[in-house]
This record gives structure tokens, C-alpha cells and sequence, in this order.
């Protein structure tokens, strides 16, 4: 299956970089490609787009605003949104992975780290640069905890729907595992770890494994930790 990619950055030359190098997979073709939020939207919606990778800041709508309205939207379901940022440290990423986003990848990334996060993101298998996802929602988590270290107290009261397994399966999810390293962690098998997952994910509501993360520390069940 061909992987649908929609380019959201209103920088044009990025843009047309972006799109001769997903062009030259064989697994993927760029739909379209969007200069702002709105734009990114109804393309995403016209082209039937798998994954959009979406820059923070653009103008008009922006990315995270973008966001937010396709991950709101029932019929997009599918989609997976990749957020692009210029700094490692972007205040907008956490924003943007509570909104819906999937992950994030530097610009400045090597082509087959865009490739595979654009791969990775479209199977929903696992969380993009797990280790450096992981610190930054840890970090900006932190930040936000300062001022009475509370926690949602509505996504704590839904993780009672978890079973003890499950819990124990999205505090490694969180940690940045892999089925497989989650696998050999609790000596089961990662069919039974994917099964986990996905019924985690259907009881909290949440489209991938980058908001797992997020709804586990939000809910106190991981302790962020700050380097």
C-alpha cells in the first residue's frame, strides 16, 4: 500500500525538498502540499491523505490549531500528523502530541530518519525518536506540574478501566519500549503486548501510542523525570 503524504510548511523550498525525497520511495507519494493550517486541513480531507507532516509555525492557522481539527475529526481518523520543528526543545511539541500529532521530527533530521518516521507513523506501531520524545514530554510535563505538581484528575479517574496488565504495558509504552523490548520486559509475547496496547488505547481514547505517553504522565501513573 502506497503511503499518502501531505507536505504542510510555508516554506516552498523545504517543501519541494520534502517532496523529491518522499517522491523517490517507492512506498509513499506526496498528495499535496500546504502553506498553512486551513490549507492543510482541506487538503488532508480532499487527497485522503496517511500522514501529514505539519511545521509549527505558519501563518494564519498554524500547525498546532491544524492539528487539533484533524485529530477532532471522525473522518480523519486515519491520519497520522508527524509535527516538523526547527529546535530540539519546542514548547509547541507537547501541545501538539495533546492535540492529536503522532510525534515530532527535527528539520534538521537525516532523509532516512524522515522516511522511517513518516513509515513508523503510518504503521502506528511506535512512537517517533522514543528516547528523545520521551525526555521532552518529561521535561515540559515537569514545567507544568511546578505550580501544584496536579494531574488531570478525569484521565487519572479513566485509567481505573485499566486491567493491572494493561497498566503495567503503558507504563513501558511510556518509557519509549518497543512491543518487542516491552515483550521480553514482562516475558509474554508481543502479539499479547500489541493486544495490550490497542485495548488501552480504546479505553483511553487515544489514537496512537504518542498519547499513551501523554495520558500517562498527564495522569500521574508515570512521574516525569527531569535530567
Amino acid at each position: 500500500m502506497t503511503i499518502r503524504v501531505l507536505l504542510a510548511d510555508d516554506q516552498a523550498l523545504l517543501r519541494s525538498a520534502f517532496r523529491v525525497l518522499v517522491d523517490s520511495e517507492p512506498d509513499m507519494e506526496v498528495v499535496g502540499e500546504a502553506s498553512d493550517g486551513a490549507e492543510a486541513v482541506r487538503l488532508t480531507r480532499e487527497q485522503r491523505a496517511d500522514v501529514v507532516l505539519m511545521d509549527i509555525r505558519m501563518p494564519g492557522t498554524d500547525g498546532l490549531a491544524a492539528t487539533r481539527m484533524i485529530s477532532a475529526d471522525p473522518s480523519l481518523a486515519h491520519v497520522r500528523v508527524v509535527i516538523l520543528t526547527t529546535f530540539e526543545v519546542d514548547d509547541y511539541v507537547v501541545q501538539s502530541l495533546r492535540a492529536g500529532a503522532s510525534g515530532f521530527l527535527g528539520k534538521g533530521s537525516e532523509p532516512e530518519e524522515l522516511l522511517s518516521a513518516i513509515r513508523i507513523a503510518a504503521g502506528g506501531e511506535a512512537l517517533l525518536s522514543p528516547a528523545a520524545t520521551k525526555g521532552l514530554i518529561a521535561r515540559f510535563l515537569a514545567q507544568g506540574d511546578a505550580a501544584g505538581d496536579e494531574h488531570d484528575p478525569a484521565r487519572a479517574q479513566r485509567l481505573a478501566a485499566l486491567t493491572v496488565r494493561e497498566r503495567e504495558v503503558l507504563v513501558q509504552v511510556a518509557g519509549g519500549h518497543s512491543n518487542d523490548e516491552i515483550a521480553e520486559r514482562l516475558e509474554v509475547s508481543p502479539l499479547t503486548v500489541k493486544t495490550h496496547v490497542n485495548r488501552a488505547m480504546a479505553k483511553l481514547g487515544a489514537r496512537d501510542r504518542a498519547q499513551l505517553v501523554v495520558i500517562a504522565y498527564e495522569s500521574g501513573l508515570v512521574r516525569p523525570r527531569v535530567e
